[in-house]
């Protein structure tokens, strides 16, 4: 009998609640870790009625932000997107090593129309959490 092939996997860029540490990282079963990354200095970082982040790619002004790099299974990936918040979709990041992850972006438009925090200096959520305990 031949062996079943192994089921591709995907990288995935974590920088908000689901962190280790933070609140919802349970929804990331036991997806495996792969290691703290930061990504290329491309994007903002807002904070999403201080529940979640919202980051998004510009063309100027980006930073660096911090996060955890995953490798989900097919089914891993389906139940961390059944736990998404609204208004978050799918979308390739640029890690700071050149390579790329998946990642949940929030729409430019709508932290720009709902005047959401800009929380970007903080280099990560984690870091943005800690600093108002």
């Amino acid at each position: 009998m031949l062996p079943l092939p192994e089921e591709p996997k995907l990288r995935f860029f974590i920088c908000g609640s689901a962190l280790r540490g933070q609140p919802d990282h349970g929804n990331l079963g036991d997806a495996k870790f792969l290691g703290e990354v930061r990504t290329a200095p491309r994007y903002r970082l807002y904070s999403v009625r201080n529940q979640h982040p919202g980051i998004y790619e510009v063309p100027d002004g980006g930073v660096s932000i911090a996060g955890e790099l995953y490798e989900f299974t097919d089914e891993q990936h389906e139940a961390l997107m059944a736990s998404e918040p609204p208004d978050l979709y799918e979308g390739d990041v640029i890690l700071e090593d050149g390579s790329t992850a998946s990642a949940m972006i929030y729409p430019q438009r709508l932290i720009e129309a709902r005047g959401f925090e800009d929380v970007s200096h903080h280099g990560g959520w984690a870091a943005f959490k800690a600093s108002h305990k």
